[in-house]
């Protein structure tokens, strides 16, 4: 069964492919079929680990083996994974429904549904990996399918400079991975999660000489891991390429935002628990990191007007509470926003799939409005995503993001109250943006000139279908697991998974403080309804008036300038004087260019003596003897 989970989506993936002889139906059943065959596959797993505590390492088959080195291929089973499992296969199975009915007036269906279960297939050899090496291939193998899916329209200039963005700013945190995991094999001698964690309290307070600084070893490795993840989970100012991506299908973007690829920061860190508790600065970083971007991205998503690069920007601030949350000891509850979160952010990404598809592929929430009884199925579906993404009370993303902000207020500790005081700030800003979506986007006057209101229509029904059922995790997926993830039974669970340094001691915040967060996600509800859509000059006098901050924010924090200015530009001129002067004016002039030029030169001369006149003939094969009996002569 462990075996079925992983290798049945690159299995689909195979079929799906090269099954497009067969039809565009053929491909989509077998790339849909094997998804969802895996995912409840995983549900089985899942439940079979929790009620009878039914883990273990399945080895495929032995993949390296030099001198003492040995790395398995491996399937490894453990509470962390098996949730994985679970969140990866569901979404990528209604995505893969979706889709459908998405793109089936794209030609290349059968490609796409192949690379979306190729995705599926890299992110679950990567959460199942029992070694570094094995992570590293999912890691890449992830990288990949996105650039393969940002790209899928590789017809539009936008969407292939998106994939080499994303490609490149990856290629960045990768660097930091890739350097993390040389420091645990020189200094480890393995890279098998569970040897390495065994001996990380034996050298805890050993140093390295790194470019002429002595610091500490178990730091450096985990500020290198942590570069790594903040290039996958798009962490600020590793963060430019995740808005770009919305360049590929919405199904793209839905499975890239809620379960595999940015997850894969988060995951990398919770696995690595063993290593990341012995150095308190390398947590510090990560809360500092991700505290930022989580109100950096919640601060840009105020104003952006596409309606899938909210969304984005949205996943980008969420990913920051999950780092946050691990940077403060909190490892099960960032697994908990996690699992939360996957839902929810799939459900408003694939319904700003819908609303894409009833505005005939227009995605500027500016052109929308008005359209909530044109959609009414969609409208209540985003609706409860919405609510969700927010915090609203008793729906998933309440347990979970303030399960987070409560526990690191209960720190008691500077970073600690960083990091609460930002969560909070950024669920009020959540707040705002998410519900700016849903009013201009349903709500108002219908402000589309180019389509007249009745053109708008519902989706078929293999849309919404997917859309339900995510619509129901985002509701009951809070209530029901909190107690297994954050509960009093979490220690049990999660103990063959998550190390814990110190025994976690949460008290419980004050009433007012439990309060003050879900007051505050309900206040924005009018304040929202009353500035986007009672009085909307309210906020063109504001932004008049603050044209310095709108522009700032509409910008980006002017994050993308400056990596122009600083690394765009300079390297383009660098590679254009080393094309033209090294390349065409010294290489090709005094090498292949040169010596043609000369060949033909000597060609052109000796070309003159064939004239067909019998002296001339005479006179070169005397000169040529000549030459032949001085050479011997000489010798």
């Amino acid at each position: 069964m462990e075996y079925a989970v992983l290798f049945l989506p690159l299995l689909g993936s195979i079929i799906g492919y090269f099954g497009k002889r067969l039809g565009n139906f053929f491909s989509e059943l077998a790339t849909c079929f094997f998804v969802c065959a895996s995912g409840i596959l995983s549900i089985i797993i899942f439940y079979n680990g929790v009620k009878t505590g039914n883990y273990g390492n399945y080895k495929i088959f032995e993949w390296v083996n030099s001198g003492s080195f040995v790395a398995n291929w491996s399937i490894k089973i453990d509470p962390l994974s098996s949730i994985m499992l679970v969140v990866v296969t569901l979404v990528s199975s209604l995505v893969h429904i979706y889709s459908i009915g998405y793109m089936k007036h794209d030609p290349h269906k059968p490609r796409f549904m192949s690379y979306l279960s190729l995705f599926t297939f890299s992110m679950l050899a990567l959460v199942v990996s029992d070694n570094f090496l094995q992570l590293f291939f999912g890691w890449e193998g992830v990288g990949l399918c996105s650039y393969l899916l940002i790209g899928f329209w590789y017809k539009r200039n936008s969407a292939n400079n998106a994939a080499i963005k994303a490609f490149i700013v990856n290629r960045v945190g990768d660097f930091g991975l890739a350097v993390g995991i040389f420091l645990i094999f020189y200094h480890f001698g393995t890279i098998n999660y569970d040897e390495v964690f065994q001996l990380v309290p034996q050298i805890t307070n050993k140093e390295i000489n790194f470019l002429s600084f002595e610091i500490n070893l178990i730091t450096a490795i985990c500020l290198f891991l942590f570069i790594g993840a903040m290039g996958k989970s798009a962490q600020f100012l590793l963060h430019t390429w995740l808005p770009d991506a919305m360049e590929g299908p919405t199904p793209v973007s839905a499975l890239i935002h809620a379960a595999t690829m940015v997850t894969a920061g988060v995951f990398l860190i919770v696995r690595c628990s063993p290593i990341f508790e012995y150095s308190e600065i390398a947590l510090n970083v990560i809360t500092i990191v991700g505290g930022i971007t989580a109100i950096f991205a919640a601060s840009v998503a105020l104003v952006q007007n596409d309606i899938k690069r909210i969304i984005a920007y949205s996943t980008c601030s969420q990913l920051g509470y999950m780092f946050f949350a691990a940077g403060v000891g909190a490892y099960h509850i960032a697994m908990f926003h996690l699992f939360t979160h996957a839902f929810f952010k799939a459900l408003l990404f694939l319904g700003s799939g819908s609303v894409i598809h009833a505005f005939k592929d227009d995605q500027d929430i500016r052109n929308m409005g008005g359209v909530w009884r044109q959609l009414p199925y969609t409208w209540f579906l985003m609706l409860v995503g919405t609510l969700a993404l927010t915090g609203f009370p008793f729906l998933s993303g309440f347990y979970s993001k303030d399960a987070i902000i409560e526990f690191a207020y209960s720190k008691h500790s500077l970073i600690g109250n960083f990091a609460a005081y930002i969560g909070i700030f950024t669920a009020f800003l959540t707040a705002i943006y998410s519900w700016r979506l849903m009013f201009k986007t349903f709500h108002g006057k219908y402000m589309n000139k180019n389509l007249s209101l009745k053109e708008t229509h519902e989706s078929p029904l293999v849309m919404l279908i997917p859309l339900a059922f995510l619509a129901l995790g985002a509701i009951f997926s809070g209530y029901i697991f909190k107690d297994l993830f954050i509960g009093s039974e979490n220690k049990n669970f999660w103990e063959s998974s998550i190390f814990f340094l110190q025994e976690i001691n949460y008290e419980h915040p004050p009433l007012w403080f439990l309060l003050f967060t879900p007051i505050l996600v309900v206040s924005a509800i009018p304040i929202s309804y009353y500035i986007f859509i009672s009085n909307r000059k309210i906020l063109d006098k504001f932004t008049e008036n603050n044209k310095l901050l709108y522009n700032f924010l509409l910008n980006k924090w002017y994050i993308d300038q400056i990596y122009e200015f600083i690394f765009v530009i300079p390297i383009k001129k660098m590679g254009l004087f080393f094309w033209k002067k090294g390349d065409e004016n010294t290489i090709d002039r005094f090498g292949p260019n040169g010596i043609s030029k000369i060949v033909k030169l000597i060609s052109n001369k000796a070309v003159q003596f064939q004239s067909g006149y019998i002296y001339d003939y005479a006179f070169v094969m005397l000169i040529g003897l000549s030459l032949l009996i001085t050479f011997l002569i000489l010798n």
